[in-house]
C-alpha cells in the first residue's frame, strides 16, 4: 500500500522544496536557462544599489530616484509591442545573447556620470538599458515551456521566481557591501562583466526547433512592419478573456509601484543613522527574501490548481496592503525589513502564479507577444505610480503617509480580483 501511494504521488509539487532540486538536476536544458538569469539577475541589483548610491551622493533627492525609475520602467510601455512580435517570429535564444551583448557594453555608460549635471545621463542610460532588456523579457518568458514538460512546468516558474528573489536578497546585500568597500564604479563593472556570462551560459542552451511563424498573404508592409504580427496577437487575447483578465494581475501590483521608490528613500534617509545612510540594500534584500518563499506556501495553503492560484493571487493583494500599512509605521529598520519581506511574499505570489497560468493557457506562437503586452502594461501603470510618488515628496508629503496612501491602493485590485474570481466560480 505504501509503495502505490509512493507511485501515485506527482513527481513535481511546486509546494515542496524538494523538487526545486530534482527540476535542477534532471533536466539540464532548463539548469543552464535558468543558471543564465541567476547570473544576469545579481548583476541587476549590484546596479540598482550603486545607482541609488550614485544619485544620494549628486542630488540627495528622492525625486532623482524616482526619475531613475520612470526611465528603466518607460522602455517595455514603449517598444513592449515589437518585442513580443520579435519573439515570436525570430530565434528567441539569438535575441536572448544579442540582448546581453549589448547590455555588457550599454552599462559602463554609468562611468561617465561625474557631477550633478550629468545626471541625465544615468536616466538616458536607464532608459536604453531598460529597452534591451524588454526584447530580452518576453523571449525568455516565452522559452520556458520549450524546455520543461507540462508536469515541470509549474515547478520551474516557482524555481525561476525563487532563485530571482534570491539574486535579489544575495545581490541588493553583497552590491551594498561591494560599492561601500570598492565604490559604486565597481559594481557597475561586475554588472556588467555578469552580461557577458549570461551570454556565455545561455549559448549552451539547447532550445527546441520551433515551427515557423509564417503571415499568409506573403509580402505586405504590415508583414514587413510586423504590424499583421501584433494585430494577430491582439485578437487572440481579444477572444481569450481568461487570458486577457490575467494580463491585468501585474498591473494591479504596479499601481503601488511607486513602493520601491520609497524602500531607497527609507534605506536612506527615514533609517539612516547619523545622517549616513546606505540602509537600501536591507530592505531589497528583505524584498527578495519574501518573494521567495511567498509562491512556496502559498501552494502549500492554497493548492497547485488554476482556481487555487486565482485564489491565491487575491489574498495576496491583501496581504501586501496590510504588511505596507504595518511598513510606514515602522519604529526602526528591523521591523521595516519584516514587514517588506511579508509585502513582497504576497508580491510575488501574483507574479509567479499569474505567469505559471499564463503559460499554461497561451499557445506558443503568441506567447512572446502576450508576455510582452503584459510588461508594456504594467511598466506603464508602474511609471505612473512613480511619478506620482515623486511628485507627493516634492510637495513635502512626509515618506510614511505617502507609503501608507500606497499600500491601500492594493486593496483596489484585490478587492476586483476577489470579485471577479468569485462570479466565475458560483
Amino acid at each position: 500500500m505504501d509503495d502505490t501511494a509512493q507511485k501515485a504521488r506527482p513527481l513535481y509539487t511546486a509546494g515542496h522544496l524538494p523538487s526545486y532540486f530534482r527540476l535542477i538536476r534532471t533536466n539540464a536544458r532548463y539548469r543552464r536557462y535558468w543558471l543564465s538569469g541567476c547570473i544576469s539577475q545579481i548583476g541587476d541589483w549590484f546596479n540598482y544599489i550603486a545607482i541609488f548610491v550614485l544619485l544620494n551622493q549628486l542630488t540627495g533627492s528622492g525625486k532623482a530616484v524616482s526619475w531613475f525609475l520612470i526611465a528603466k520602467h518607460l522602455s517595455p510601455a514603449v517598444f513592449g509591442p515589437a518585442a513580443g512580435v520579435i519573439a515570436d517570429r525570430y530565434s528567441r535564444k539569438v535575441v536572448m545573447i544579442s540582448c546581453d551583448l549589448l547590455r555588457v557594453v550599454l552599462v559602463l555608460g554609468y562611468l561617465l556620470v561625474q557631477s550633478t549635471e550629468q545626471v541625465w545621463l544615468v536616466y538616458l542610460i536607464a532608459f536604453t538599458q531598460e529597452a534591451v532588456w524588454t526584447f530580452y523579457n518576453p523571449a525568455r518568458q516565452a522559452s520556458l515551456p520549450n524546455l520543461c514538460s507540462k508536469e515541470e512546468l509549474g515547478i520551474a516558474n516557482g524555481l525561476s521566481g525563487a532563485s530571482w528573489s534570491v539574486m535579489l536578497a544575495a545581490g541588493a546585500a553583497l552590491g551594498g557591501l561591494f560599492t561601500a568597500i570598492l565604490g559604486w564604479q565597481a559594481a557597475i563593472v561586475a554588472d556588467s562583466v555578469s552580461f557577458l556570462l549570461s551570454a556565455a551560459v545561455m549559448a549552451t542552451v539547447a532550445l527546441p526547433h520551433r515551427e515557423e511563424n509564417t503571415q499568409k498573404g506573403g509580402f505586405s508592409l504590415g508583414r514587413i512592419t510586423g504590424w499583421d504580427d501584433l494585430r494577430e496577437g491582439f485578437c487572440y487575447v481579444q477572444g481569450q478573456p481568461k487570458i486577457a483578465v490575467l494580463l491585468l494581475v501585474k498591473s494591479g501590483w504596479a499601481l503601488a509601484g511607486g513602493i520601491l521608490v520609497m524602500l531607497a528613500v527609507f534605506g536612506e534617509q527615514v533609517f539612516a543613522v547619523g545622517g549616513q545612510g546606505g540602509r537600501s540594500g536591507i530592505l531589497f534584500a528583505m524584498r527578495g527574501l519574501g518573494a521567495a518563499i511567498g509562491p512556496i506556501l502559498a501552494w502549500r495553503l492554497f493548492g497547485e490548481g488554476s482556481a487555487a492560484m486565482q485564489r491565491a493571487i487575491g489574498w495576496a493583494f491583501f496581504l501586501a496592503a496590510s504588511a505596507y500599512i504595518l511598513f510606514s509605521q515602522a519604529p526602526n529598520i528591523l521591523w521595516a525589513a519584516i514587514w517588506v519581506c511579508c509585502s513582497h511574499a504576497g508580491g510575488s505570489v501574483q507574479w509567479v502564479f499569474s505567469t505559471t497560468l499564463i503559460h499554461r493557457r497561451v499557445e506558443d506562437r503568441f506567447r512572446g507577444r502576450v508576455f510582452s503586452a503584459e510588461m508594456a502594461l504594467l511598466t506603464l501603470v508602474m511609471s505612473l505610480s512613480i511619478w506620482i510618488t515623486g511628485l507627493a515628496m516634492d510637495m513635502g508629503t512626509s515618506p510614511r503617509r505617502i507609503v501608507l496612501m500606497l499600500a491601500l491602493l492594493y486593496l483596489l485590485p484585490g478587492i476586483g480580483w476577489t470579485l471577479l474570481t468569485t462570479k466565475r466560480q458560483t
